[in-house]
């Protein structure tokens, strides 16, 4: 009975050990890997003052341009097309400015708090108390947020990307009122020490351009 009973002993902590094995398997598979907070996400957006990036822009129409983009948080941005485009975008002075060599009349001009790009170019981004977050997932190691404003649905919607570790944005699309999506993905984004305030000034480009 003993010899039984020892035996039936060492089969249930095997059989306990090989649960623990098979949940701490199950648990770090690369599909459970945990989503970053949206605390972390808001604390990274506000830490990045003044960076730089190659991209890539993917258009509804499914054509692509590339070119460089330029970010002095808060509320500036400027995005250089390469020929044959050679359109530009400014953000700043609360601004977001569409130069486009086709149009020979100025640039299209709307206020930067009605487009997508202020949730990403505001000067205090807090994901949490703002509820403006719709979606909030994890996949292949990449955390996915989409953020619109509840209480501006016409301005459309920004859905952005980032890297787990470290923690680091990949790509973000914008979704019109139409439902058209304009993808940029980052390539080699970096923090500068300083980016000129004149890259940001939509008179002093619209005198350029013209």
């Amino acid at each position: 009975m003993k010899i039984l009973e020892t035996v039936i002993k060492m089969m249930l902590k095997i059989k306990i050990l090989f649960k623990v094995l098979f949940i701490t398997c199950f648990m770090t598979h690369p599909s459970f890997a945990e989503k970053i907070s949206l605390s972390n996400i808001s604390d990274y957006i506000n830490e990045l003052k003044m960076v730089e990036a190659d991209f890539e822009q993917i258009n509804s129409d499914g054509s692509i341009d590339a070119g460089k983009l330029y970010i002095r948080r808060p509320g500036k941005m400027r995005l250089e097309y390469e020929a044959p485009n050679n359109a530009l975008v400014i953000a700043g002075a609360g601004n977001v400015a569409i130069f486009d060599d086709k149009t020979k009349n100025g640039p299209t001009i709307f206020p930067l708090k009605k487009t997508p790009l202020n949730l990403l170019l505001k000067k205090d981004v807090n994901l949490i108390k703002n509820k403006m977050v719709s979606e909030h997932t994890e996949k292949n190691k990449n955390t996915f947020i989409v953020v619109q404003d509840p209480k501006r649905l016409s301005q459309g919607k920004i859905k952005m990307v980032f890297s787990n570790q470290p923690i680091l944005l990949e790509s973000w699309t914008i979704t019109n009122q139409s439902n058209q999506k304009t993808k940029i993905m980052l390539n080699n984004l970096r923090e500068v020490a300083t980016i000129p305030l004149y890259l940001f000034n939509i008179s002093a480009a619209s005198k350029i351009k013209n």
